[in-house]
């Protein structure tokens, strides 16, 4: 047993893996295959308690803590780190009164909706319901129910933290509003959130589901999806992708949720019951928690290259060319909600459209320059959702130059040591 593991061992209670221990490969995989994340050593933490014993370990020792409950926006940047896992910190509150939940760090976005659906409550879920709340709301967060309620970090009310002299601490607006302000949006870098509290909203109607259609329909499935959004209420949200598996015809689809009644989202979307018989349809009157079926993402560990960007319209230039070697190339309506005041790193996204797109690294150098070239044909802002960027990015392709400034102020304030690396340090 190396000396750091030893120590470890009597720092925390939780399990440590060292390089050359049984299970430390494994231990230190982010989710996403495609980044390779070399860390110093592994922690998972078996409380709040097990993570502040660790940073006043780390602090004292001139040591360096990168937090993951899994890895799904894990960059690579962890060399030298002791990589903490959070996945343990799993406990789940509902106050259906005050319609809040308070969830530890290592809860799942789908957790969370299983437990609020019970009470006709929802949070503000993505597509996928295998990521981390916490690290969804630390990202500022895109949801399917954004337009109506913000960005995911509009919705925290107060955060659980352990600072970088090992204080557990409860931080609001209130309390400590550069911390709190920092923290809703724009990743770790600051402190480990252990847990959170944030406000649920009520969803006593949910209509949603994708559509299918061959490739060739491409140009009218974007024409029909365009004069819907153009006067979508607030709370429908559709999401337009384009489709092309290995070996397989080009596909699109239209994903679609709306927080009301069946009835009414069907005259919302009845443009695309006009266009020709998808080959699949899968609408229907949906409980919460059955949203992270609606895209069918893959919920075990995988390798992916993504690329985003913020759309100022939408544009035909999306179909000149096959995606390929792409395998989708999504638009996600936002406005409304978005659009908003927020207290945040973001600020208001006064952008319409965020632009997503993916590829499986067979080849990478191939899959990179599309996404490039793709982007480059578009009208993008400029700017990105922090929440979306990938491993070649940094915090100024998210905020704006005095946005930056303030959270390097900050962090300089709360972590002058650099106790705390985050997937993408200010």
């Amino acid at each position: 047993m190396s000396d750091i593991q030893e120590k470890l061992n009597q720092v925390v209670r939780g399990q440590v893996w060292r390089p050359g221990v049984a299970g430390f490969d494994e231990a230190r995989l982010p989710w996403n295959r495609a980044v390779e994340q070399p860390v110093d050593a592994v922690v998972e933490a078996a409380d709040p308690a097990d993570v502040a014993a660790l940073v006043r370990y780390a602090g004292a020792n001139g040591l360096t803590i990168a937090t993951q409950p899994n890895g799904h926006g894990a960059t690579g940047r962890t060399d030298g780190t002791i990589l903490l896992r959070t996945r343990k910190l799993d406990a789940l509150e509902i106050d259906p009164v005050n319609r809040r939940a308070r969830i530890g760090a290592g809860v799942s976005s789908g957790q969370l909706q299983q437990a609020a659906a019970a009470y006709g409550l929802t949070g503000l879920p993505g597509s996928s319901p295998v990521v981390s709340v916490t690290g969804v709301a630390l990202g500022g967060g895109l949801s399917w129910f954004g337009r109506t309620h913000g960005w995911v970090a509009d919705s925290v009310r107060a955060l659980d933290v352990v600072d970088a002299e090992g204080r557990e601490r409860h931080v609001t607006a209130d309390s400590d509003p550069d911390l709190f302000w920092a923290l809703r949006g724009a990743g770790g870098d600051f402190a480990v959130v252990t847990a959170l509290e944030l406000d649920l909203h009520p969803a006593p109607h949910l209509y949603g589901g994708r559509m299918m259609w061959t490739g060739e329909h491409a140009f009218a499935v974007l024409s029909a999806y365009q004069q819907i959004v153009d006067s979508a209420p607030d709370e429908l949200t559709l999401w337009f992708t384009l489709v092309h598996f290995p070996g397989a015809d080009p596909m699109v689809t239209v994903d679609a949720t709306y927080l009301g009644p069946e009835a009414e989202a069907r005259d919302l979307l009845a443009e695309l019951d006009r266009l020709p018989q998808p080959i699949a349809d899968s609408r229907r009157v949906m409980a919460v928690d059955e949203l992270g079926g609606i895209t069918g993402e893959p919920t075990d560990p995988s390798a992916g290259l993504s690329h985003a960007e913020l759309l100022t319209t939408l544009d035909d230039a999306l179909l000149a060319e096959p995606i390929a070697p792409l395998l989708s190339v999504q638009v996600r309506h936002l406005g409304g909600a978005f659009t908003r005041p927020s207290d945040s790193p973001h600020g208001p996204l006064t952008e319409p459209f965020a632009l997503y797109l993916f590829g499986i690294p067979r080849g990478p150098e191939g899959v990179l320059a599309k996404q490039a070239a793709l982007a480059a044909s578009l009208p993008i802002s400029g700017r990105k959702p922090f929440t979306f960027l990938n491993p070649a990015e940094t915090v100024a392709d998210a905020f704006a130059p005095e946005a930056v400034e303030r959270l390097r102020r900050i962090k300089s304030h709360v972590d002058p040591g650099g106790v705390f690396r985050s997937n993408f340090p200010v």
